[in-house]
């Protein structure tokens, strides 16, 4: 969707390798798009947790500002059979609107669709075994060198 990304390939790869070094990975599926992605995102999970991948998150479509209108052409250009339907949807996620800064309700919005989309990734992520959706990291190997960064200011 998005030109210049890496291939979904080539992301598998990068988590396989990155996971074979011991360094823990993860997987944002984003943006979910209801009605035309939120249907990838099982075998996006599964893919990745079979690359390597230990967490999953997602963000559903958030369309601020400008970004409404060139994703309304998008629509219009590549799935204009569902281009109302996508942001009919959509609108229904975000309380009527393309866009919500509200910061909770921003990342995976409200109401029917946002709670599907919510069931869709917490059966993909239990199916594949990560459930848990969280990564502990530790502090123990930090070393502070001193509060130099606040001497800017």
């Amino acid at each position: 969707m998005e030109p210049r990304t890496s291939q979904p390939k080539l992301r598998l790869e990068a988590i396989s390798e990155l996971a074979d070094s011991g360094i823990p990975v993860g997987v944002l599926i984003a943006p979910v798009i209801p009605g035309l992605t939120d249907h990838e995102m099982p075998k996006i999970i599964e893919k990745s947790v079979d690359a390597g991948a230990s967490y999953a998150a997602y963000v559903m479509l958030r369309l601020p500002f400008g970004v409404k209108d060139i994703f309304s052409t998008w629509l219009e250009q590549y799935y204009p059979d569902r281009k109302n339907k996508v942001l009919n949807k959509v609108n229904s996620v975000r309380d009527c609107k393309l866009y919500s800064s509200e910061f909770f309700k921003r990342q995976r919005g409200e109401g029917v669709f946002a709670d599907q989309a919510a069931k869709i990734f917490e059966i993909a992520c239990r199916k594949n075994g990560i459930d848990n959706n969280s990564i502990n990291l530790s502090t123990d190997h930090f070393i502070n060198t001193g509060n130099k960064q606040m001497e800017l200011f």
